[in-house]
């Protein structure tokens, strides 16, 4: 787990995907844009960082070992104090979520890989500025 510039009040989003390369180039483009930003190479890892630190948005790559995305949103989803956290699920082409998945996993977004640095970053930021207006 890496939680650098971790004392500000800028929005904490937590990255977990056990591609080292993904997660590299998601954190850095996130703390380029300002962001606060943990990484966790697992769900487990993962689901241990927000239970200890709390998160404005997670961003998970569906297919992991041990605690599989999906795993980790529904760990999330059954825990009052983390029920409320977005979900953003990457996932490799054909990896596709059941129907009815995403909704109870309170999974906000699905983003398909490969995807580009800077459409992730326009999700990330449409998804934050949806979930300020309905607050």
């Amino acid at each position: 787990m890496n939680m650098q510039d971790f004392t500000s009040d800028r929005v904490r989003i937590l990255v977990a995907d056990d591609e080292a390369y993904i997660l590299q180039v998601v954190a850095l483009k996130l703390r380029n844009a300002g962001f606060e930003v943990m990484t966790a190479y697992d769900g487990e890892e993962a689901l241990s960082c927000v239970r200890s630190y709390g998160a404005d948005l997670v961003v998970t790559d569906l297919q992991m070992p041990g605690l599989t995305g999906i795993a980790l949103a529904r760990a999330m989803a059954a825990d009052p104090k983390l029920a409320g956290i977005p979900i953003m699920m990457l996932t490799a082409r054909g990896h596709l979520l059941h129907e009815g998945e995403a909704d109870s996993a309170n999974i906000a977004r699905v983003v398909q890989k490969p995807f580009s640095p800077r459409a992730l970053l326009e999700e990330i930021e449409a998804l934050l500025a949806e979930r300020r207006r309905a607050a």
